[in-house]
């Protein structure tokens, strides 16, 4: 066998043993998570439940609450694994993600002025949408002169993240205070409200946001490499880049009308999968693995460290990203 192939065959190896690591680290969470609680629930209480077989208490606490929540988890951290995936490449940057270039903040501003401004208000997944599609349009208007691989860039949405947290606030400021109430612990990105049409929401979307990128795959691959050798590969860059940003967009904007804005997983996700098995690029369905179960370990630690107050997983997950930024900076000095 030629070193290539023994190169290949390891790395395809060591992918099938992250993969399956990763695999055992989500059902065990999912396990605590639907059986530990201020209402414990065995294994078998679970499988009950599964089965409709179960008393109401525990097929309303299971299938009701632990169950959509778990799901959302998993489905959450997939998407913002994708996005953050998405841009990392498209910048070449491993701090290039959506949060940190302010899709997330964008989503954000979107969902609140539904929440806050308009009667009845809206689904928060139409304002999240428009927020971040209209994030993507004044981040790629700043790129156009710069180059979205620039450090520039990233610099200009971090001002523009900065700009849109002054305007929740404002926001905040001007809403009746049980409408702030709500809105406050929204913006903390929290799972707790997660309910069974949240779960078909982010199937739904997942779904055709993922089809979008397995239609673009051929493209993302070319631009790993760089815009010229994507360019005599038939890619049309301009065409491509936007239709990447866009899906990336779109799956933060899905993410945070269910759960809030959950930073730093879309950041660490992708590094964390590249790094793991061992890849030149990014992967995507690593860094939708990765996100899905650093979400779920992360959400199940904010429900059970310090029970029976719960933690909002969104300032858990920050917590941990500016560890990771701290890392990166000490790793970049070295």
């Amino acid at each position: 066998m030629s070193a290539p192939s023994r190169t290949r065959l390891s790395r395809h190896r060591r992918t099938l043993a992250v993969t399956a690591i990763l695999i055992v680290v989500a059902v065990a969470a999912a396990g605590i998570g639907l059986t530990t609680g201020s209402f414990h629930a065995s294994l078998g209480d679970v499988a009950s439940a599964l089965s409709g077989g179960a008393d109401s208490r525990t097929t309303v606490v299971v299938m009701g609450m632990r169950m959509p929540r778990l799901i959302a988890a998993l489905l959450i951290g997939a998407a913002l694994g994708l996005a953050g995936a998405v841009f990392q490449t498209l910048a070449r940057n491993p701090i290039a993600s959506p949060d940190i270039v302010g899709f997330t903040a964008g989503s954000a501003t979107g969902a609140l002025i539904g929440l806050t401004l308009i009667t009845p208000p809206p689904s928060p997944a139409i304002g999240a949408w428009t927020g971040g599609l209209l994030t993507v349009i004044v981040v790629m208007a700043i790129a156009r002169s710069v180059g979205i691989s620039r450090e520039r860039t990233i610099l200009a949405g971090i001002a523009l993240t900065t700009l849109l947290a002054a305007v929740n606030d404002y926001l905040l400021t001007r809403a009746p205070l049980d409408v702030a109430r709500n809105a406050t612990q929204w913006l903390h990105g929290s799972l707790a409200a997660t309910s069974a049409n949240d779960v078909v929401l982010l199937l739904a979307s997942l779904g055709v946001l993922s089809a979008a990128l397995v239609a673009l795959r051929r493209d993302y691959r070319a631009l790993e490499l760089d815009d010229d050798t994507a360019r005599s590969l038939g890619v049309r860059t301009g065409r491509a880049r936007l239709a990447l940003v866009v899906v990336a967009a779109l799956l933060t904007g899905t993410a945070t009308a269910v759960a809030g804005p959950i930073g730093f997983v879309a950041l660490t996700a992708p590094q964390l999968a590249r790094r793991a098995m061992g890849t030149s690029g990014i992967p995507l369905v690593g860094s939708a693995l990765t996100g899905a179960v650093v979400l779920i370990v992360a959400d199940v630690v904010a429900q059970r460290a310090l029970a029976p107050l719960q933690i909002p997983v969104g300032l858990l997950t920050a917590a941990v990203g500016g560890a990771y930024l701290f890392w990166i900076v000490a790793r970049s000095r070295r």
